[in-house]
């Protein structure tokens, strides 16, 4: 039985998670739970215990001082809560750690017997992966759903993925067993530039969790860091025509895929978001896009794409990203 002390009778309850490792490229997902302990100024008041499931020869613990005592931080799992204010307030249970090494079943059944003693409604797990997408479009971000009624009646896929899965797919079908509502939101990261941070992927994935949940989430500095983050990508892009040639491609294959989306009822649906998503000044935050009064420019403080973009592969495989790199969707 887990017993929380000091942890307030909660309302309305969704516990939002994301793991670093197999199932977070370009640290998007994690990054998007750290925002929103950030924003939100979350309070940790759980931690699972890390000799339960982490192998420190694959993820060590690191030593720091503290005051002149030498301390060690354990690879671990926290959870966190936030109150969401506005008309309708919500509490968000965050849970943000590191892929467990071992144990799973285990470690999925201790998260979700915090989900129950908190009295959970949902949990909606956060991944991204890596796909042949360019990163001069919008991130596509998609929701799967173990639950046919839940697909339908938050217009999310029914998964029907099968292959390799990762933490996210074995909480999702955990909670799905256990009777909670489970969705999983994934980011399609850029295989060519897949070193993090990705703050455009972050970025996306709060968007539709705000869709998701029907809340605003404060964004900070992200549009502003999305934005840098292309510019300095095609930066490096155009410095190799065998990258720019590639990535052209890319987006003339997304764009004539997306053709038929370009209905009246989709651009409806995207203006409605834009609205939504205004700040009092007028700029647009939807996506890392720009609004009309927002100008490009590039923050000088913190250059994105630290490294060049990895050529693009080719028939032989032989300039291609490592297989090791490959991630496979879930959703």
């Amino acid at each position: 039985m887990i017993e929380l002390e000091g942890v307030p009778e909660l309302i309305d309850p969704v516990m939002v998670a994301a793991f670093e490792g197999w199932n977070d490229a370009g640290d998007a997902a994690s990054t998007a739970v750290a925002h929103l302990e950030r924003e939100w100024k979350g309070e940790v008041f759980a931690a699972l215990d890390a000799e339960d499931y982490y192998d420190f020869q694959v993820n060590r613990p690191t030593v720091f001082m503290d005051g002149g005592v030498r301390k060690i931080t354990w690879p671990t799992t926290r959870l966190s809560v936030v109150r969401v204010g506005g008309e309708k307030p919500r509490d968000l249970v965050l849970i943000r750690g590191i892929e467990p090494s071992m144990r799973w079943r285990s470690f999925c059944n201790e998260l979700l017997g915090f989900a129950h003693e908190l009295g959970v409604e949902m949990v909606v797990i956060l991944g991204a992966l890596l796909g042949d997408t360019p990163h001069t479009r919008p991130v596509p971000v998609s929701g799967g759903t173990s639950d046919a009624d839940l697909a339908g009646r938050m217009d999310l896929e029914e998964t029907k993925y099968e292959g390799p899965t990762g933490i996210v797919g074995v909480l999702q079908e955990a909670c799905t067993h256990a009777g909670v509502p489970a969705v999983s939101l994934w980011a399609a990261v850029p295989h060519y530039v897949s070193q993090p941070p990705n703050p455009k992927a972050t970025l996306a994935l709060l968007n539709r969790l705000e869709d998701l949940l029907d809340l605003r989430i404060p964004l900070g500095e992200l549009p502003e860091d999305a934005r840098a983050w292309q510019v300095g990508v095609d930066q490096l892009a155009a410095e190799d025509s065998e990258v720019a040639e590639y990535v052209q491609t890319l987006e003339e294959a997304r764009d004539t895929a997306e053709l038929p989306e370009a209905s009246g009822e989709a651009i409806a649906r995207e203006f409605e978001r834009y609205l939504r998503r205004r700040d009092v000044s007028g700029h647009a935050t939807a996506d890392g896009g720009e609004g009309p009064q927002s100008p490009p420019y590039r923050r000088q403080d913190n250059p994105p794409g630290r490294s060049r973009p990895s050529r693009p592969p080719k028939p032989d495989g032989s300039t291609g990203p490592d297989s090791d790199d490959e991630d496979t969707s879930e959703d």
